[in-house]
């Protein structure tokens, strides 16, 4: 099986967020453009794990092992989830798109 990932790639969230989590899920909120949004407990998580510095290969792994879920499909759920966070400005990223 190869990864989903295959360049190297870094993601942080960004600095004007603030979240608070739950055993439901998660508040975010963007302290610059004043924006709030709520997380299922899988995109909490997944924020949890960009907080602990992991990044997009590792987090879809543990989605996987967590949630019960094919690799292929937490990779790709992992991937839209990045990729909607940071079209919001939640997260930053240098190096190769998602």
């Amino acid at each position: 099986m190869q990864p989903a990932y295959r360049e190297p790639f870094l993601v942080k969230i960004s600095a004007q967020v603030r979240s608070t989590h739950d055993q439901d899920g998660a508040v975010v909120l963007d302290i610059k453009n004043g924006r709030m949004f709520g997380l299922n407990l899988v995109g909490s998580r997944i924020l949890e794990l960009l907080k602990d510095n992991a990044q997009p290969p590792q987090i879809a792994e543990e989605i996987s092992r967590e949630f019960g879920v094919a690799p292929e499909t937490a990779s790709a759920d992992v991937r839209e989830f990045l990729e909607t966070l940071e079209k919001n400005h939640l997260i930053e990223r240098q190096g190769v798109t998602f």
